[in-house]
């Protein structure tokens, strides 16, 4: 006997997770991207990571044709961007309100994400309702900030440190 999508949904809401936008840019379909929370790495030499993304999802389509993608984590104070992302508007519409580049392999990064990872796929995966991509990292940008994080339905943020003279 399976779970019911009712229980896993439930299940999955408590497991916290950072949230990412997925970029790529194509000849066929320009630039797009979507919102993502379902990206780990994989492994550190070569160093790779994978990312689940929807079939139906229209950036797959252009990840397929350019074979390159981003993985741009967003900072804890990028929750519009996240929104904007998971859509609802135009693949135009997200990036005319984002700030970005084109990346060093030719696909955008977002220059507010606290890190930007730019891929080439290695493998994909179909499995049920998505596609597991494995991604070898081509380049990498790290910048300073908290990350956005996703749990129980909501954002979510990291408590400040506090300070050993902290009571």
């Amino acid at each position: 006997m399976t779970v019911s999508v009712d229980d896993f949904k439930s299940a999955m809401q408590l497991w916290a997770s950072g949230v990412t936008v997925v970029t790529t840019h194509s000849e066929k379909f320009g630039l797009q991207g979507m919102t993502v929370t379902a990206f780990s790495s994989v492994s550190i030499n070569p160093p790779q990571i994978l990312v689940c993304i929807n079939e139906s999802a229209e950036t797959g389509e252009g990840i397929q044709e350019s074979q390159r993608f981003a993985i741009n984590v967003l900072n804890s104070e990028q929750q519009n961007t996240s929104n904007q992302f998971a859509g609802g508007s135009s693949q135009e519409q997200r990036f005319e309100n984002t700030a970005w580049k084109m990346g060093t392999t030719g696909v955008p990064i977002l220059e507010d994400s606290i890190m930007s990872l730019e891929c080439k796929i290695v493998e994909r995966i179909h499995a049920g309702t998505h596609w597991v991509l494995i991604g070898e990292i081509q380049d990498c940008k790290c910048r300073l900030g908290a990350p956005l994080l996703y749990y129980k339905g909501d954002y979510q943020q990291l408590m400040p440190q506090q300070s050993s003279s902290e009571t």
